[in-house]
């Protein structure tokens, strides 16, 4: 089985190809290009450096948010096309899943945070499983991430571009409790959504071709101002 998986969720992008239970080969871009740049040349060249074809794809898989607006109607339409021209299945990923994922043998509680912009932050909370998968404890959401942290009263491990950001006020707030992932596990890579994709694929769980929307968690600005004029 060979899954497709892309991300376009922040300002990193990254694409990979995966086997039945191994990563073929994987690309991540952190060069501050936009994602409709880049995506489709990186596809191409994983396809090519293993030999594959998009005819052989079986499972595309990608971030469905939260995250950018702009990256994620980015990957969600290349998905697509892909999709509809091989008819083959989509599986959808949160990105705190993807994230979470890198930081999997934690022993406690895990916290994936992206940044928002407005003062925000995009962040879930989860522990550690036996699974392999960490178990998500709290849901996703948009919020102030000193009205987050405050509610926090445990051993925290966090990572994210988020994180890079507000590295100084979770230190102010949790001086005891929190932990911060290496470097290279900030990013999320298209291999752990490629990873969760195959689980959700094996679940049943995909999704419609026609009908499928990212998952913004919040009204995109021009919403937000068209809400505020009707």
């Amino acid at each position: 089985m060979l899954t497709l998986a892309i991300d376009t969720s922040t300002k990193t992008g990254s694409v990979a190809l995966l086997g039945k239970d191994s990563v073929l080969a994987e690309c991540l871009i952190n060069v501050g290009i936009n994602h409709s740049e880049t995506i489709l040349p990186a596809v191409e060249k994983i396809l090519s450096i293993t030999g594959a074809k998009v005819v052989e794809i079986d499972l595309f898989a990608f971030t469905v948010g939260p995250g950018s607006f702009t990256g994620l109607r980015i990957g969600a339409g290349t998905v697509k096309g892909f999709a509809l021209a091989t008819g083959k299945p989509v599986a959808g990923v949160s990105a705190m899943d993807a994230l979470a994922l890198n930081v999997a043998n934690s022993t406690i509680t895990i916290c994936p945070m992206l940044n928002a912009g407005k003062k925000e932050i995009y962040t879930a909370l989860y522990r550690p499983s036996r699974s392999g998968m960490p178990e998500k404890i709290r849901g996703e959401r948009v919020v102030n991430p000193e009205e987050f942290l405050n509610g926090l009263d445990e051993e925290v491990i966090f990572l994210g571009d988020g994180v890079r950001k507000y590295a100084g006020l979770i230190g102010e707030i949790l001086p005891d409790k929190s932990f911060f992932a290496s470097h290279h596990l900030q990013y999320i890579k298209a291999s752990a959504v490629g990873f969760i994709g195959v689980k959700k694929f094996s679940e049943g769980d995909t999704l419609d071709l026609i009908t499928f929307t990212p998952q913004y968690l919040r009204l995109s600005e021009a919403e937000e101002k068209f809400r505020v004029i009707g």
